[in-house]
Order: structure tokens, then sequence, then C-alpha cells
């Protein structure tokens, strides 16, 4: 339900109503009536009667629904994806007040979410914010300026820390960025891409390697866990008994739907996945390998950096060294380490314990977790990185009112719902 908004598409009305109170429905009424939107797509009934309604009529562009008397709301949600065509925004209205539910609707694909009673202007900003979000920003996302972006993300041992940079890196991309990404975890029987984010990941993932011909916009769509409303994460925690034989088709297409949906894509790659499938890697733009500064991880780092260059020539390498000990500890230095690899470390990220148990204890990103300390501006370094020079300027070149007005419409999200 995260498609870009185009208030235009085909013969769609502009916006639907389904309410479960007078009050509510007064409310949307003047501001409906202030857009020039019909008055007669505002309806008397809520999440399970647009349901029923939308089973057998076209969607709207934006769709607004009460979850008010539903008895199980998330479910209803999922219900409500099943019927609605893609490239709907959904809003949702209703009396419970708590974060959880509010973080869980978002994941869900919900735009927004309005605590009952709600004013004319808190849904006036709801609109104006979809409408931005959804089509303004992506429009300019996929200009010239501005192509849709690949970075792999590969560990060169295990425990490196490479899911931790790929969670952060996709989440700064979208939440600091104001890129719509999504997070790729080709770890499908022990991947923590959703873990980190306090997620469930679903079983889109794993769908999708044993269907490959399902693979679609649509199927994307609702395989997708929404983080943020800029952040869609593909994972999987696959059953450990049940091996997933796949020739690799499943994850090209996969890798090809998320062009055309996002402007970023952030694959958490592991090391076997690699091997195994080497044309993962052969249109990606930036391969981040995460290392440590170890004898094993010096050998290793060699033999990937050396794949790299075979299989993979067209991609910009960027090295990071991560949980690097403080006080000048580590098993190798990093002169002896660079001077083995025959190449610089582009980025060294110290090992901030405080940091990574509160990222697990809070379901965030390490990146928003550390957000004000140095790991957090070395995992800011990092993403400028990514990104390269030229999205640098061009982000240096907006204006300071649009991102102030971008600012203005992100904040008051996060006081309703809490």
């Amino acid at each position: 339900m995260n498609a870009p908004f185009n208030p235009n598409l085909g013969l769609r009305d502009p916006f639907s109503a389904f309410l479960s109170d007078e009050e509510s429905d007064m409310v949307v009424r003047n501001v409906v009536d202030g857009m020039d939107w019909p008055q007669e797509r505002i309806h008397d009934g809520g999440i399970r009667y647009a349901v029923q309604t939308l089973a057998v009529s076209p969607s709207p562009s934006l769709l607004l629904v009460d979850l008010s008397e539903s008895t199980d709301p998330l479910e209803d949600i999922n219900g409500l994806a099943e019927v609605c065509e893609p490239g709907t925004l959904v809003l949702a209205c209703g009396k419970v007040n708590d974060v959880r539910f509010y973080r869980h609707l978002i994941a869900s694909g919900i735009q927004d979410y309005l605590l009952k009673p709600f004013t004319e202007d808190q849904l006036r900003e709801a609109i104006q914010q979809a409408q931005i979000e959804q089509n303004g920003v992506r429009e300019s996302e996929s200009d010239g300026e501005a192509p849709h972006m690949v970075a792999a993300v590969v560990g060169v041992r295990g425990g490196v820390g490479a899911s931790t940079i790929a969670v952060s890196t996709a989440w700064l991309l979208a939440e600091t960025r104001g890129r719509h990404t999504a997070l790729l975890d080709l770890d499908v029987h022990f991947g923590t891409g959703a873990l980190a984010l306090d997620l469930e990941p679903g079983r889109g993932l794993t769908d999708a390697i044993e269907n490959p011909s399902r693979i679609d916009g649509l199927f994307l769509e609702r395989a997708l866990v929404r983080a943020t409303p800029k952040l869609g994460v593909l994972s999987a925690e696959a059953p450990i008994h049940q091996p997933l034989s796949s020739d690799g088709t499943a994850f090209l297409q996969l890798q090809e739907e998320l062009r055309n949906t996002f402007a970023c894509t952030v694959i958490d790659l592991p090391r076997h996945m690699l091997i195994a499938y080497p044309a993962l890697v052969q249109s990606t733009g930036v391969v981040v390998v995460v290392t440590e500064l170890t004898l094993a991880a010096t050998r290793d780092t060699i033999r990937l950096l050396s794949w790299m260059k075979s299989n993979a020539p067209q991609a910009r390498i960027i090295l990071v060294a991560n949980r690097v000990p403080a006080g000048g500890v580590e098993e190798i230095s990093r002169k002896d380490f660079e001077s083995s690899i025959e190449r610089e470390i582009d980025l060294v990220i110290g090992y901030d314990a405080k940091a990574v148990s509160d990222a697990a204890k809070l379901g965030k990103p390490l990146a928003e977790a550390a957000r004000s300390g140095k790991t957090g501006q070395l995992l800011g370094k990092l993403v400028t990185l990514v990104i390269g020079e030229d999205d640098t300027k061009r982000k240096s070149s907006l204006s300071l009112m649009g991102r102030i007005g971008d600012l203005k419409l992100r904040l008051p999200r996060k006081r309703r719902a809490a």
C-alpha cells in the first residue's frame, strides 16, 4: 500500500473514507470539501466495511479507514491489503494511544495513524505528508540526478558486524537522506534485518524463493515489511530443517522489482550467497566490505577483494574495519593490516558496547541508538561514502525552505501516537 502516490492513476477516485462516528465524519467532510473531492465517497462504517466494499470496487488513490470498532486491527489491515490495488495510500484513525501499536501499523503498510478525536489541521497535514512523501520526494529521487543505487554489504568473516552495518546504512538512507530504501536480507535462515528493527519478517522472502514466477510489483508490496514510511524490509527466518534451493532467479527478480520501486536498495549479502550467486553483485554500484583487524580477517579480506576485482569490476569498494577495540589492543595494527592487503581502510568504527546493547534492547538500528555519539557519526560518514560525492552535492543544493518543510511535516506523527 506504499507505492508512489498518483491521484490521476486510471479511473480511481482521489479519496475514500470509512468512518465509525459522526465527529470524525464531520471533520473529514470539511477537509474534503476544501479539496473539491466527492463527499459521497465518505462512508458510514469502519475497516470491515472498507474491506467488503473494496473487494468489489476500485481502490481510491488515498484511503482513510477507522479502526475503532475492530477487534483485531492488524488482522483487518492484512485483509485490507488483499483487496487494495497497488498505489493506494492508507491512513488510519482510532482510539488506541500506544506507540507499539502505532509502530505495528506503520510496519503493516499504513502511511499514518490519527488518534481520535483528530482535528481538520491534523488530517490535512497527514494528507499533505502522504502526497509529499509518496509523490514529490519519489519523483525527485527518480530524476536523472539521483539514479537508483544498489549497495551490498559483505562481511569477510562471521561476527564482524556486517548485518549491523547494513541495517544502519539502510535506515540512514531512509531517515536522514530522505530516500525510499529497501533492505534485502539474504541470510534466509538466520537473518537479523527484521529482528534489529523489532519487526516480524513475514514469509515474503521465502515465498519469493520458492515461487519466483510470483514476483512482481504487487507481490513485493505485500511481502515487504515497513520499518518506517521510507524503509521497507525483506527478510526471513526460514525453518532450519527446510533448506531452500534456488538457481538465483528469485534473487535477481527481487533486485529488479526493488529497482523499479525504491530509490535505494541495501543488500545484506552473506559470504556463502556471494560465492553461490556471483550475479548478485554484477550490477551493484557499491560494495561495503566489512572486516576486523585480525589475522584470519586479513587473509579473507585479501581473498574477497581479489574475488570482487574479477567478478564485480564495476563496483566501488568501501572497506570498513568494524568493532575495532579501543586502546590499540587489536590483534593486528591498522598499518600492518593495510600493508598486507595493499590498500587503505576507508573507515574504522570502534566497538561501542553500550550503544550495541542499547540498540538491541530498544529494537533500533545502531545508527539511531548511537546517533549522538562517535559511532553514529562514523555510520553517517559511511552513508556519505556509499552515496558518493555527486549525491552529497545534490543534497546540499536543496533549498533551506524545502528541508525545513520536510522536517516540519515529519515531526508531528510521533507526537500524535505517543
